[in-house]
């Protein structure tokens, strides 16, 4: 990721997130610290009478106050939280686009979803009232690249551009693109990932993942690396870095915030979570090589908490085959399991916890989760302070897709 032979490295400068416990990051920051669960019964019109009863709603969003209307029409909501996010971030960092240089800041965003609450409703049209009742949006808004589309546009991005569409673990081999353009000449890239599942098109198709929790309570829905894990719980929201060239940045007075350190990805197929244990080691190890750092200098772990038994069993054994005899003293800890799983989006949040954390000197909790049955040194309860130089993000994805981030503090 980082490339020591041209001389060039990303840089996190600014942050911004939507998500189901606060939008910004202050919101977001003050409430996965103190460890505040936000999981709640869904109630989203079309949604309540779904077997899928308890997921991440994002409550605390007015698209109309932060998006022009033209823009809104033409978008689903998993672009306008992209949009907003990507505001958000470049607001953080303070950052101006150069005019005379357009071609040198691009975007590039991950989806798993898409736009199914928007294709949903012109589909409607399409078999209630005909083909002259869609309107000519639908070509686009559903599609995965329509958040990098519309942040490009509206910011006057020209630079390189692009979407990744690689399960779960997209949020974290989105951030691992968007560094590698950096390194090969652009001098900024917003990226990050975003999702809005919680449309009835959308959950009907989320209930053919057999991880998917059913639960009724929202206390009870989510608990991974617990004896009583059902499944993971689902969320909408993500998050939004900007990335910048080290010098670049230093040049206009950023503040630097963190370092993209080193990635790893590998591909397991399709719940198959044993063969997860293999390939998620081999991409820790992968980003570990790349970040130059040996496996006893993380201070912290976001996991990827699955909440699906034989899935946390392997991410805990990939990480005793990583981390050896310290596996069981480095802190890990899943924020997630009080806001739900987004997808692609849940990995750019944790990426978003881990810099806010390092900066912070605290562990956040694992909200909901008290009693661990594996190998783990699970953060629950509450916060705790501790010195934190390296954080280590983990992503899987249903269809088998594992990522690995080093992120170092500045």
């Amino acid at each position: 990721m980082t490339s020591r032979r041209q001389g060039r490295r990303a840089v996190v400068t600014g942050l911004g997130v939507v998500a189901p416990n606060g939008v910004g990051a202050d919101a977001f920051w003050k409430a996965t610290r103190q460890g505040v669960s936000v999981l709640d019964r869904v109630s989203r019109e079309g949604c309540t009478a779904m077997p899928l009863k308890v997921a991440g709603q994002v409550r605390d969003f007015d698209p109309q106050a932060s998006i022009d209307s033209r823009f809104l029409v033409q978008t689903d909501r998993f672009t306008h939280y992209a949009m907003a996010a990507a505001d958000l971030a470049v607001s953080d960092a303070r950052f101006t686009p150069d005019a005379e240089a357009p071609y040198a800041v691009g975007v590039v965003t991950a989806a798993g979803s898409g736009g199914g609450e928007f294709g949903q409703r012109e589909l409607q049209q399409l078999w209630g009232q005909g083909p002259k009742f869609v309107g000519p949006y639908q070509s686009i808004a559903w599609f995965y690249a329509a958040s990098t589309g519309q942040i490009s546009i509206r910011g006057g991005y020209k630079g390189p551009c692009g979407v990744v569409a690689a399960d779960e673990a997209g949020g974290l081999d989105a951030l691992a693109h968007a560094a590698r353009t950096i390194e090969r000449g652009a001098d900024a890239v917003v990226a990050g990932a975003a999702e809005a599942p919680l449309a009835p098109y959308s959950m009907v198709c989320q209930l053919g993942y057999p991880e998917l929790s059913l639960a009724e309570q929202p206390e009870s829905a989510y608990l991974p690396f617990t004896a009583q894990a059902c499944g993971f719980s689902p969320a909408e929201g993500g998050a939004m870095l900007l990335l910048e060239e080290e010098q670049a940045a230093r040049r206009r007075g950023a503040t630097v915030r963190a370092y993209l350190a080193g990635h790893g990805a590998t591909f397991t197929g399709a719940s198959r979570w044993e063969h997860s244990r293999e390939g998620l080691a081999a991409a820790i190890r992968t980003a570990l090589d790349e970040a130059r750092i040996a496996p006893e200098e993380i201070d912290v772990v976001f996991a990827d908490a699955m909440g699906v038994p034989d899935a946390d069993r392997a991410e805990a054994l990939a990480l005793a085959d990583v981390l050896g005899p310290a596996a069981d003293r480095v802190p890990v800890t899943a924020p997630k399991s009080g806001t739900g799983r987004a997808y692609c989006g849940a990995p750019m949040l944790d990426v978003a916890a881990a810099v806010l954390a390092m900066e912070d000197g605290v562990l956040p909790p694992t909200p909901n989760v008290t009693e661990v049955c594996h190998d783990l040194a699970l953060v629950t309860g509450r916060a705790r302070p501790a010195e934190l130089r390296t954080a280590l993000v983990l992503s899987r994805g249903l269809m088998g897709s594992n990522s690995a981030l080093v992120l170092r503090r500045a």
